[in-house]
This record gives C-alpha cells, sequence and structure tokens, in this order.
C-alpha cells in the first residue's frame, strides 16, 4: 500500500487519544498554528506535524515502549531538522491541558507565535504615515 492512501487510513481511523489531541490542533483552533495529521514524510507517516515550526507530535501507544524503531525514526526526523515531541496516550486522554502547554512551548521555542506586523498592510514601523 502506498504511504499515502496508508496515511488516508489512519486518517480515518484515529485513536482516542489522537482524536482528542486533533479536537484542539486542527483548523488553526491552536494559537492560529497549523498542523496536518497522520502525514507522510520521508519513510514515515506523522501523527501531527507543524511544518512551519519543524515540530512532529506523536502521540504513542503501548506498542511504542522501548521502541529502537522510534529511536531511528526521531533520528532521521531530527536529521531532517525536525523536533519530535512524544506523548503517551494515556497523557493525552488524563492531562491533556499539560500537553497542549508543552506543544505550545515547543512553538514558542521554534518561532514567535505573533508574526511580525505586515508592512505591506500598513502594519509595520516602515508603514507610510497619510
Amino acid at each position: 500500500m502506498e504511504s499515502r492512501d496508508f496515511a488516508k487510513q489512519l486518517r480515518q481511523n484515529l485513536t482516542d487519544a489522537e482524536r482528542v489531541l486533533w479536537r484542539h490542533l486542527r483548523a488553526h483552533r491552536f494559537q492560529g498554528q497549523k498542523f496536518r495529521r497522520q502525514q507522510p514524510l520521508g519513510p514515515y507517516i506523522l501523527d501531527f506535524v507543524h511544518f512551519g515550526a519543524r515540530l512532529v507530535i506523536e502521540a504513542d501507544g503501548g506498542q511504542h515502549s522501548e521502541s529502537t524503531r522510534d529511536a531511528v525514526r526521531d533520528a532521521w526526523l531530527a536529521s531532517e531538522g525536525f523536533r519530535v515531541m512524544r506523548f503517551w496516550n494515556d497523557q493525552i486522554l488524563k492531562d491533556t491541558e499539560a500537553v497542549l502547554e508543552s506543544i505550545l512551548q515547543a512553538l514558542a521555542e521554534a518561532s514567535p507565535l505573533s508574526p511580525d506586523p505586515s508592512p505591506t498592510r500598513g502594519e509595520g514601523s516602515n508603514a507610510r504615515k497619510v
């Protein structure tokens, strides 16, 4: 199966934890930030990714406990310039606010959440005064 088809299948069958997290991250709901879910990248399919901040969010179940494949995957993503954050499914379900706060902090570290004003719309410091 092609990775795009597999990603589509994963999007249709989210885990409970992925569903809870996606409810907060989708449609620019999270501080206006753009996340994608079940996104193919290289040989992998990422649970959630913010390409602008180069941030990957993974919701992990018990099958990920001490997974050497996850370590290889994380190393590959790091070599491509991505930061990977992993949260256990039960952590997402039981302490959603703390997980979201951690993601917000990572976004703030990656780049300012409030972009500079747009000089083309007359909002920047070089805006012409009329």
